[in-house]
């Protein structure tokens, strides 16, 4: 049967990958930033405390003092590819066009900032995507990072009329394909170090302690990756916690705390890298590379190396792929 004439275009079916990361300001001006922290800090699974007794500290003290201090940080790690962590999420995507059939289009947002989640889940829509895996890349599951992901995704879904059909990637926090790529990058970056580092310290994004208690699987989910990376390397790792903030117990050791304790102990040389972060940011480049190193060689540290994430390089890109892949079967394969 024939279309009307007056039958709106309908793009060829097609398939979604939507990578997902954290977020970043457009700019490390102080006024970006603050936009940035606003969105970021005003979201109850971040911050899980009563609206009524938050916000009036969010916007009364730490939206007009934080900013100028981040959009410091931020200056430190810009390049002239803007975000460090938009640029490599950006480049990951790249990777992936083409990797399932032509029937599948790659793309890529932000939980906070730009590009959004909405914008791009509508982008896919109209070039015919009925189809959309979400795919938030956080290895360890945090109901902070993942689920808020997937919740900004839903809520946006919410207002469609016609919605696609939904899959997200789950954590592979154990996944072998991970851990191996995970240790095999690790080889190869001590092994170009021109020193031996007396420990290796696996540093995760901190989050309060409560979060524990309540049911959140990250502290588990860390743990477990920093053992079977550490299996897979044959050499001890020591595992901290970084980026505290606020008043309120955070899971430890904390990373800042553990660097000086080890100097101080006589390990005078360190490797440190950041298994939680799918891809370098403000918190790896700056607070672990930048400021890691000092309160490190400070305290009596003579060598220190930050070990960069997976990123968008070909370890990396060949693992998320095959992750992705896994998750498209009997989507891709009909594509």
């Amino acid at each position: 049967m024939d279309r009307p004439a007056t039958h709106p275009v309908i793009p060829p079916r097609r398939i979604g990958v939507l990578l997902m990361n954290l977020g970043t300001p457009d700019d490390p001006s102080p006024r970006s930033v603050r936009r940035y922290l606003k969105e970021f800090l005003s979201d109850r699974r971040v911050v899980e405390l009563p609206a009524i007794a938050w916000q009036p500290v969010l916007r009364g003290i730490i939206l007009n003092t934080r900013p100028k201090k981040s959009a410091h940080a931020y200056r430190q790690v810009w390049s002239d590819r803007g975000s460090p962590l938009a640029a490599i999420t950006r480049a990951q995507s790249d990777a992936m066009q083409g990797a399932f059939g032509e029937g599948v289009m790659v793309d890529w947002a932000m939980r906070y900032g730009n590009p959004s989640i909405a914008t791009r889940i509508d982008a896919m829509r109209a070039a015919g995507c009925d189809r959309i895996l979400l795919a938030p890349l956080y290895p360890q599951y945090c109901a902070a990072t993942t689920a808020t992901a997937n919740d900004k995704a839903f809520a946006h879904l919410a207002t469609l009329r016609w919605q696609p059909a939904i899959r997200t990637l789950p954590p592979y926090y154990d996944d072998p394909l991970y851990i191996d790529a995970l240790a095999q990058t690790l080889r190869e970056d001590l092994d170009r170090l021109d020193f031996e580092p007396d420990a290796i310290v696996a540093s995760f994004h901190g989050m309060p302690k409560r979060t524990l208690a309540l049911g959140d699987p990250y502290h588990c989910h860390c743990q477990k990756t920093a053992r079977l990376v550490q299996e897979a390397l044959g050499r001890p790792l020591t595992v901290a916690f970084q980026s505290r903030f606020g008043p309120a117990k955070w899971l430890g050791p904390a990373t800042d705390d553990t660097l000086v304790e080890l100097a101080k102990a006589g390990k005078r040389r360190i490797a440190i890298f950041a298994p939680g972060f799918s891809a370098d940011c403000l918190e790896t480049l700056e607070e672990l590379s930048i400021r890691g190193r000092e309160s490190f060689m400070e305290a009596g540290g003579t060598d220190f190396a930050y070990l960069p994430c997976l990123n968008a390089e070909p370890v990396g890109n060949k693992m998320l792929r095959n992750i992705i892949l896994r998750e498209l079967a009997g989507w891709a394969d009909a594509a």
